[in-house]
């Protein structure tokens, strides 16, 4: 039995006087609306309506019902019209998850943007260096950089794409000499950033002869977010990838130098994930919207600045 839906049809026989004037209002017949109330009062075990062959009258035991009905009957409407808005307009919480540092750089400014555009949308941003769990966790969204994703069942959108370079302070190129390959960095200190996207004790570098790993061996110093690795690179204790957005800041001050310009390294994607394509909450569909839009042209900026950096 459809308690709801019978309700609504005792609610429309009280409302009109009759069955057979409740059966025209919902485009049904006058025996299914008296069939409705009447497993209504069987379920309930309780006579809701008097009924004689030209009138129909509350019993006391229906007019408490008929207000608890119409109570009801109004919060589930009212229901219905909130979520159908969510599909419709950007409200309520935003929950993302992104990697600390792209994270710090990129996703916090996205969502001064945002809010702009959509200020009835408060974000709850969480930053960490790991994939979460979308469903057990509740994230709306996820950015998450990897050279691809394993099928999770999730949806996922290629937002942008973003690599590493490898950089040292000018203190230790003067000690230690500056590498003009890869191979070169056998012979030097380096650093290992430890993060869910990038191998352990290997660095991939693509170049004008295609790809090169380097075995690191065991590392003097490990860290698994790039503003440590940064700190370190620029205290002079090795040669370090660092994402771009974690470098250019240090490459302006002239702190950091960037080494084997002709090399890109850890090249990755910045995926969008989110659990569903249908009926997509409205405040999902725009701030990824808004990601697509921005975030390419963002990093591409970064991107564009580097040359002026290279050393050589």
């Amino acid at each position: 039995m459809d308690t709801l839906q019978n309700m609504r049809v005792f609610v429309r026989v009280v409302e009109a006087g009759s069955f057979t004037g409740a059966a025209q209002h919902l485009n049904t017949t006058t025996a299914y609306a008296s069939r409705a109330v009447s497993d209504l009062e069987a379920h309930l075990r309780t006579r809701l309506l008097n009924r004689t062959t030209r009138r129909i009258a509350l019993t006391e035991a229906g007019e408490r019902y008929l207000q608890r009905c119409e109570q009801i009957l109004a919060y589930v409407d009212q229901a219905e019209a909130e979520a159908g808005d969510a599909h419709a307009r950007p409200s309520g919480k935003l929950k993302v998850h992104a990697m600390t540092s792209f994270g710090q750089h990129y996703v916090v400014p996205a969502v001064g943007q945002y809010q702009l555009l959509y200020p009835d949308v408060h974000v709850e941003l969480t930053l960490a260096q790991r994939m979460p769990d979308l469903l057990d966790e509740g994230y709306d969204v996820a950015l998450v950089l990897a050279t691809d994703l394993p099928d999770s069942g999730f949806v996922s959108q290629r937002i942008a794409s973003a690599f590493s370079i490898a950089c040292a302070s000018s203190a230790y190129l003067e000690k230690r000499g500056v590498p003009q390959s890869p191979a070169d960095l056998a012979n030097h200190t380096c650093l290992q950033m430890v993060t869910p996207v990038f191998p352990t004790a290997q660095w991939q570098f693509t170049g004008p002869e295609g790809q090169t790993n380097i075995d690191l061996g065991t590392p003097t110093f490990q860290v698994n977010v790039a503003e440590a690795m940064a700190v370190a690179v620029r205290e002079g204790m090795g040669v370090g990838l660092l994402p771009i957005y974690s470098a250019i800041s240090g490459l302006r001050s002239g702190e950091l130098q960037w080494i084997l310009p002709e090399y890109k390294s850890q090249e990755m994607n910045v995926y969008a994930m989110y659990p569903s394509r249908q009926y997509l909450d409205a405040k999902i569909r725009t701030w990824v919207e808004l990601l697509r839009e921005n975030l390419p042209s963002t990093l591409a900026r970064d991107q564009a600045e580097l040359r002026r950096f290279a050393r050589t």
